[in-house]
This record gives C-alpha cells, sequence and structure tokens, in this order.
C-alpha cells in the first residue's frame, strides 16, 4: 500500500503544478507566437545512467548501467508526449519475499510518459510502462524529473532522475545523462 501511496503523492503534486498555470498578457501571447514560427515539436535524446535495484538483503542496492532512446512530441512548449525506453545492461538476482529469488537478465524498460514544463527547460513526467525480460514482466509506473541545458543548434544536455515502481514486485530508482536534438 505505501508504493500505490507514494506514487499517487507524486502524481497528485505533479498535476497540482500543471493546472496552476497563468494567464498571459497581450505581449507576452503575441511574443510566444512569433517564437512558435521557430518551435520544433520532436525531440530525441540518448541517456546514460545507473540503475539502483534493491537487493533485498539488509537494503543494499546494486547500481546497474543502462542505455536510454528518448522519443517525445512536444504539442506546445509546455506540454508533451514521450517514448522513454531503457535497457539495463546487466543480469542480477532481486529477492523479492523472503528467500524467493527473481533473476532479472538485460530487462528493457519502456513507458509512454505526459511531459509538462513548469518552469523553461525544467521537465516533469509520469506515465505508465512495462518491463520487458525473458523470464516475467512487470508493469509499472515512471515518474520523473530533468533538466534541459540549451546547447547551439538545437542539442541539449539533460540530467535526469527517474523512479519506477513495479506493481507487485520491486521500485529503482535511476540517474542519467542525456543529449538530445531537436527537430
Amino acid at each position: 500500500m505505501g508504493k500505490l501511496s507514494l506514487s499517487f503523492l507524486f502524481w497528485a503534486i505533479s498535476m497540482g503544478l500543471a493546472w496552476g498555470q497563468h494567464a498571459q498578457s497581450g505581449e507576452e501571447h503575441s511574443n510566444n507566437v512569433h517564437h512558435s514560427e521557430n518551435f520544433k515539436h520532436l525531440r530525441v535524446a540518448i541517456l546514460i545512467g545507473h540503475t539502483s535495484v534493491p537487493t533485498g538483503v539488509s537494503h543494499e542496492h546494486l547500481f546497474i548501467p543502462s542505455w536510454g532512446l528518448d522519443l517525445e512530441y512536444w504539442v506546445n512548449r509546455q506540454w508533451g508526449l514521450g517514448l522513454h525506453n531503457d535497457i539495463e545492461l546487466h543480469t542480477f538476482v532481486v529477492e523479492e519475499n523472503h528467500n524467493e529469488y527473481l533473476v532479472r537478465d538485460y530487462p528493457l524498460v519502456t513507458s509512454l510518459d505526459v511531459l509538462y514544463k513548469p518552469i523553461k527547460d525544467f521537465v516533469l513526467f509520469a506515465g505508465p510502462g512495462y518491463e520487458i525480460e525473458k523470464s516475467e514482466n512487470f508493469t509499472l509506473v515512471r515518474f520523473g524529473a530533468e533538466y534541459e541545458f540549451e546547447l547551439p543548434g538545437g542539442w541539449d544536455l539533460s540530467p535526469a532522475v527517474f523512479y519506477d515502481t513495479r506493481f507487485n514486485a520491486f521500485d529503482t530508482w535511476s540517474l542519467a545523462l542525456g543529449v538530445g536534438k531537436r527537430f
């Protein structure tokens, strides 16, 4: 029940921020219309990171290297949808229910996230996902945040942190660094 409560709390805070928008003056609106001519809706990013996986032994964690590929479509400068994918580059064992072990062999995690920028370059995201692995698959929910440091030519550098809560299984934290390009 604790995982569900934590997930709901994070979702509620994120949505509260999303609905707390303010009205723009006429001058701000005309500036945004001008800038939207140069707005690029698609973003692709490659990430390298580490995922913290619980071992089940006295609250110890393994740090598993991972690669990611993010495909995003931004409806406007504030809202978007993202298909976020990562593969954990290791075989590892997670203890589930006191002496029951779950072997994970290079699992692939994919999620379809709603993206929201409450302020320029800071992105919050959340959405349903799935962990695919040859022995057992899990449904999950992902919550996260990243900050896009804009670089010339439509490129960006983006550190990210995200939390995956699997239903009836373990939870993981991930830290990643992405290089993205807007099209």
